[in-house]
């Protein structure tokens, strides 16, 4: 069994499954493979890749970098559990607005590719989480947003998660005007 690749309700997001390899050691688990996501018509061409550590109650989004240093994301939870969350900003998209969630994992090894012009976040359901980015263009500060993580509708399991300051200053959906067009 290769990797699994399966449609979210937002279109061209997608909940990727890698196959996992177990033995008495423990688990191996391929994230990436170029032919793959050639294949499939997904970007290959990572230029940055990094982690955070966060603990239970967090939620960190919903973040984005606007064009022209927009960029496709992967992201796969290496320890603990989230709920990863994106939101489509993409005007003229038939889910413009909508958002989707997933139960990301360690254990269950899934990654979850958001293109351009979707917003992304997630919730931390354990004691700690250890989330992977890999991002398609650099990060540029003076491109780098987000919507708050309260104004789409988004069923958090918290009314009163730890967010960051910048998070929580963010604006809201319905008072940002999208430069995203689908």
């Amino acid at each position: 069994m290769q990797m699994q690749i399966y449609h979210s309700p937002i279109k061209g997001c997608y909940e990727i499954l890698p196959r996992v390899f177990n033995d008495q050691r423990g688990s191996f688990v391929k994230t990436f493979h170029q032919e793959i996501f050639a294949q499939h018509q997904l970007e290959t061409k990572f230029a940055e890749e990094y982690y955070s550590v966060s603990y239970q109650n967090v939620i960190r989004g919903l973040h984005f970098q606007l064009p022209p240093h927009a960029h496709t994301k992967i992201v796969y939870c290496v320890l603990g559990q989230v709920i990863d969350a994106v939101v489509d900003l993409r005007v003229g998209s038939p889910t413009y607005g909508q958002f989707a969630t997933f139960d990301v994992s360690a254990e269950k090894a899934n990654i979850i590719y958001i293109p351009p012009g979707l917003a992304h976040g997630f919730y931390v359901r354990t004691e700690t989480a250890i989330m992977m980015y890999k991002v398609s263009t650099v990060y540029a500060p003076e491109s780098d947003t987000g919507i708050r993580w309260d104004s789409v509708g988004i069923p958090w399991p918290s009314p009163n998660p730890i967010v960051s300051e910048r998070d929580s200053g963010f604006v809201a959906l319905s008072d940002f005007t999208s430069p995203f067009v689908y």
